[in-house]
This record gives structure tokens, sequence and C-alpha cells, in this order.
């Protein structure tokens, strides 16, 4: 399986086409209006289209209600919904439930204290996002630049997709790799040049850094540091992730080994009533 790179807070044509053309295999857009990387509706229908087909288009959300939810579905068709917030499993199953996309929880992690509600998030969501924790002061809980100790995860025994982010950057994301063993790496504050504002050349030579820390050999199947491959319940054997350069026609690209979600299906089935 190949290492999934995810460029967040994207709010331009020009950056959203970097992070594409670059390799990126998910584009986050924000819809938190705390937040410097938050999107309007109108942007977000603009810029999902043109993500359309190229890379995981994710939306990522904090505490949100269903019509915040419904609204943002509707203007950005995503394929993987990232609840940022201090939801529920209950809360996890319902937005599943509702609106059938995947969704993907973010933790905040700094003691190994942080990985007692893990299990119970990991038994509902789709792929986990290990994040730092923000200071006591800040008014937003991603996207501040701050790391958290990789070891905390170095002997996870996960059977869900993982992802890394928090403070990663073109010189620090090798070692995030190599210590955690996950399976994505998550940017935003890292690739910009002021809160909010993307860098180009940042961006870039992010996902170059990225891509050259990949193992020769694969990775743990969805970046787990145990010996399972399939998720639980599945029997599918795994195939192969589509590479970000080897797309042969415009599909949307695989989020796991297993094949589409059902929320990947879901999108697909939108576009093509279109």
């Amino acid at each position: 399986m190949s290492l999934l790179v995810k460029i967040c807070g994207l709010s331009t044509r020009e950056t959203l086409d970097v992070a594409l053309q670059s390799g990126a295999d998910m584009v986050g857009f924000v819809f938190f209006p705390p937040s410097p990387r938050h999107l309007s509706l109108e942007v977000a229908r603009e810029l999902g289209r043109h993500a359309r087909g190229r890379a995981v288009k994710v939306a990522l959300t904090v505490d949100a209600d269903d019509a915040t939810f419904g609204n943002i579905i509707d203007a950005l068709q995503p394929d993987i919904l990232q609840v940022h917030g201090k939801e529920t499993t209950a809360r996890l199953r319902d937005i599943k439930q509702k609106f059938g996309l995947p969704v993907m929880k973010a933790l905040a992690v700094e003691t190994p204290a942080d990985l007692v509600a893990l299990s119970g998030y990991a038994a509902v969501a789709d792929r986990i996002l290990f994040d730092a924790h923000p200071p006591k002061d800040a008014t937003r809980p991603g996207g501040l630049g701050a790391t958290f100790d990789w070891h905390v995860l170095e002997k996870l025994d996960l059977k869900l997709p993982f992802m890394v982010s928090g403070g990663l950057s073109a010189g620090n994301v090798a070692k995030a790799i190599r210590v955690t063993g996950a399976g994505g790496v998550d940017v935003s504050s890292g690739v910009e040049s002021m809160p909010g504002v993307k860098d180009p050349e940042m961006i870039r030579a992010f996902i170059r850094a990225a891509r050259d820390a990949e193992p020769a050999s694969p990775l743990p199947v969805y970046g787990e540091m145990s010996d399972r491959s399939c998720d639980p319940g599945e029997g599918e054997p795994p195939q192969s992730h589509l590479s970000p350069n080897s797309r042969q026609e415009p599909l949307t690209p695989t989020l796991s080994p297993q094949g589409q979600g059902e929320g990947a299906e879901t999108a697909r089935q939108r576009d093509q009533k279109k």
C-alpha cells in the first residue's frame, strides 16, 4: 500500500492545483468559521468540482449539526467527512447513518492516556487521525503547527487505517512516518507562509519528502502496527492502492486497499446522475 498524503485547508484554485499536480491523495477543505482556512459554500462548490475524480475530497468540520453537514455535502460532494471536535461515538454513528459517507475521527494525543477513548471511536469510524492537543486558550482544535510525541503511537495495535497530523513539515515528516508506521500523513500549517495562506513550493516539498520517506517494502496494511490485513468483517483480499501518478480514468481514488468505501461510491453515483 502506498502512503496517503493529505493536504488540508486548501482554499484557492491555485494551491489546489499544486496539491493535485504534485500527487496529493487527499485534499481537505475546512468548514469552521474560527479557522483562517474556513471556506464559503460557494468556493467549496467550485473547488470540489475542480478536484472531482483527481483526489479524495475531505470535508473537515468541528461539532457540526445536521444542517451544516447537509449544506457542505451539497456544495462540496466530499468523499469522506473529517470530524475534529468533541463528537461522541454515538454522534459518529448518527452522521454515518444520516449521510452515507465514511467518517474520519480526529483524536488529540499527548500521552498514552489519550488513547483510552480510541477503541470506542475505532468501532465506529472508518479512519482515525491523530493530532496534537491544542493549547488551552486555542480557538480551534487543529491546524496550529503543534506536534506531539509520536512514540505514543509506536506500539499501537489498531485494525483501522490511521493518519498522523500536527506540526508536520517537509523537515520532519519522514521521522513521523518512521516512528508511527502511519499509513498516511496530513499537513496544513506546515505548508503555509502565514496562517491560512498555502505556499505552493512548501506543498511540493512536503509531498516530495513524504514520498521519499516511503519504505521500500509496503507499510503495514492501513498503517497498522499489527499483522492484521483486513478490516473486521471484510473477507476480500487487499487490492492495490490507486497511485496518484498512475490513474487511468477519472474515478475517485480508493481510501484503502479494500477498495472504494460507501461514501466514495455514493459520490460516484451522484456524479453520474449529473
